[in-house]
């Protein structure tokens, strides 16, 4: 049974008369009946009872009319949400993003754009470290990456695109021997122990962001979490190398001061280029749009 036959059914049911119905759907007569007589071989028995005027449904065909009408309705629904998604008006996109991400804003203002122009799309966020969203990426558990390049190893198949330039700063305790200067060198960094951003597990890849040839000789502490790097630092456990605007965050005895001779790293969004989702690509196309 094809949904053709069961439109020409129905029309036929609806109108009582095959002239009509077959003026309706744009068909010949001949065609229509054609159809028609096909769909009652295989129901079985005879869908309508024909006089000279007009016809008159049988029992068979009274109740299949409403079932005809439901399963074509159906079909409408499933065949709109298709396109739809292929669109990017309706579907689901998950967002991996580091904690500089959403302090910067980017992250909210992306978000905030893609919102008011696609609201049928549903949106879930994840914080996560920058090579746990390259891996997320690849494995098809996060649609697209917010996060500091840290040496990100997206190989093939991601694409890249920066979407703000950041400069550090220098998280420490209120009583910090540093915390009355005006700011921190690269280095007075040298030879203090560090609390830094891991990009996964305990790999931490920020302290390659001062100068070449420093060398770092003290104890580096890697944490995942925006939070858990401030708190070691609030802590007195070392010093946090962060990017500036994590300064809008506000813990208590903690102290920030800017980094000089320090270049922070961009920040980014990571994609698959071959996504096949539509409301990824209307994301992605959301971010190139963005001023």
């Amino acid at each position: 049974m094809e949904l053709r036959h069961l439109r020409y059914f129905v029309a036929v049911a609806e109108e009582r008369h095959f002239g009509r119905a077959a003026a309706r759907l744009h068909v010949t007569q001949s065609t229509l009946s054609a159809q028609v007589q096909g769909l009652e071989r295989e129901v079985g028995g005879p869908l309508f009872a024909r006089t000279s005027r007009r016809v008159e449904l049988t029992e068979a065909g009274e109740l299949l009319l409403p079932e005809a009408r439901r399963a074509l309705a159906q079909a409408g629904r499933a065949l709109s949400v298709a396109r739809q998604s292929v669109s990017g008006e309706v579907g689901r996109i998950r967002v991996g993003f580091s904690g500089v991400a959403a302090l910067h804003g980017v992250l909210a203002a992306d978000l905030h754009r893609f919102r008011r122009a696609h609201p049928g799309v549903e949106i879930g966020l994840t914080e996560l470290p920058p090579a746990a969203q390259v891996e997320g990426l690849h494995d098809g558990t996060i649609d697209i990456g917010y996060c500091p390049d840290l040496g990100l190893d997206t190989a093939d198949g991601l694409s890249v695109t920066p979407r703000a330039r950041t400069s550090l700063a220098v998280a420490m305790r209120g009583d910090h021997a540093l915390a009355a200067g005006a700011f921190v060198t690269a280095d007075q960094l040298r030879d203090l122990d560090l609390v830094v951003f891991a990009t996964h597990e305990e790999e931490a890849t920020v302290t390659s962001h001062l100068p070449a040839g420093e060398g770092h000789r003290a104890r580096v502490h890697a944490v995942g979490g925006t939070l858990g790097v401030l708190a070691l630092a609030a802590a007195g456990a070392g010093v946090a190398v962060v990017p500036a605007v994590t300064e809008h965050v506000s813990l208590l005895d903690l102290t920030y001061l800017p980094s000089r001779g320090t270049d922070g790293p961009a920040l980014v969004s990571v994609s698959r280029t071959d996504e096949l989702s539509g409301a990824v690509r209307a994301f992605v196309d959301c971010q190139t749009d963005a001023p």
